[in-house]
């Protein structure tokens, strides 16, 4: 028997009535399994104005209030707000704040083994570590080492290869390098310092004024786009290519484990599901807006460089020194390069033959 739309609607009721199911109990079992509303702060290493590296943390925060429905709010706060720029780590695991935006590399100092889920030198792009990481193993080490610190980590976000950093003067050879004064980022600037370099992590607000004053030789960031919002070209005429540090680079979204723990199953998933869609969106924006900005650059007086391959081959030979030291120091990091280099090693099958040599 073929039921019309109104006998199936007075079947429903009839059923939902008999059941007990319109009472004002399911109306609190469907209330428990969405969630209490949320209302979190969210202290972020990157300002909301910076294309991609804070774009990206704002649109957490709106995306999550259309996908839940007003539901979530965790709320963007500016660097320096609520916390410094680098300090999210800490005061998200102490539950000071509920939720942080960042990328681990920073957080290097505390604990090696999450530089492995920023970026890697000589590492894969973005596709294979994400492979790595949603089907390689990866995010299990992730949550499992953020655990320790009584933080949960999502991967929130990823972009396109950066460059590899703003001279003041023409880099050719090893030599060229040693001595000078360069901002660079996680393990990359262990790298330089194995050159003769001396490596600096700075916010990336302090990099101009130190470029501009001399404090630092050279510095690194960010793609294009996002370099040349902040104004390198203004203190530094040749800039380098490809970017040997960072191939690719995942951002994060760090909340407190208790915080976490006190959400429902299906806010979590909105959680992880907008994150998902942030990672789309970060290497989709950032592959398309490089063309532009390159232009501009080379508009305002600076060299597009390529580094020789001598710097290359010593760049490589120096990580390679630098893993096997940090491999011997730090067991997570161990455990985390094991798995990351076992998945490439396996990769390299599909990578070599999957994909046009150009």
């Amino acid at each position: 028997m073929i039921l019309r739309p109104l006998t199936l609607s007075a079947s429903l009721v009839a059923a939902c009535l008999l059941a007990g199911a319109c009472s004002p109990a399911n109306e609190e079992t469907v209330e428990v399994a969405e969630g209490a509303p949320v209302h979190w702060r969210m202290t972020s290493t990157f300002p909301s104005s910076l294309i991609m590296l804070g774009t990206m943390g704002k649109r957490i925060e709106t995306e999550l209030l259309r996908v839940s429905g007003g539901n979530i709010e965790i709320k963007f706060h500016e660097p320096g707000a609520l916390a410094p720029a680098l300090e999210g780590f800490d005061v998200v695991s102490y539950g000071a704040i509920e939720a942080g935006w960042s990328t681990s590399g920073y957080w290097a100092g505390k604990v090696p083994a999450l530089q492995l889920f920023a970026s890697v030198p000589f590492g894969p792009d973005a596709p294979e570590y994400l492979a790595w990481y949603y089907h390689g193993g990866g995010r299990q080490l992730f949550e499992e080492i953020y655990a320790k610190h009584n933080i949960h980590g999502i991967i929130c976000g990823a972009t396109a290869p950066e460059a590899a950093g703003w001279f003041k003067t023409e880099i050719n050879t090893v030599e060229d390098l040693r001595g000078k004064k360069i901002r660079y980022f996680g393990l990359g600037a262990l790298v330089l310092e194995k050159l003769g370099a001396s490596a600096q992590l700075l916010a990336g607000g302090d990099i101009l004024p130190a470029l501009e004053l001399g404090t630092i030789d050279g510095a690194e960031f960010s793609m294009p786009a996002v370099d040349y919002a902040m104004g390198f070209w203004q203190a530094a005429k040749f800039y380098y290519f490809p970017g040997w540090h960072q191939q690719s680079t995942f951002y994060e979204l760090i909340i407190n484990l208790d915080a976490w723990h006190s959400l429902s199953e299906t806010q979590q998933a909105q959680i992880e599901v907008v994150c998902g869609d942030n990672v789309r969106h970060g290497i989709a924006e950032g592959e398309a807006i490089q063309m532009a900005a390159l232009r501009a650059i080379e508009e305002r007086g600076v060299t597009l460089k390529t580094w020789p391959d001598e710097l290359l081959l010593a760049f490589e030979a120096a990580w390679l020194e630098v893993v096997g030291e940090l491999v011997d120091a730090d067991e997570d990091f161990a455990r985390v390069w094991q798995s990351l280099s076992t998945f490439r090693q396996d990769y390299t099958i599909w990578r070599q033959r999957g994909y046009l040599k150009r």
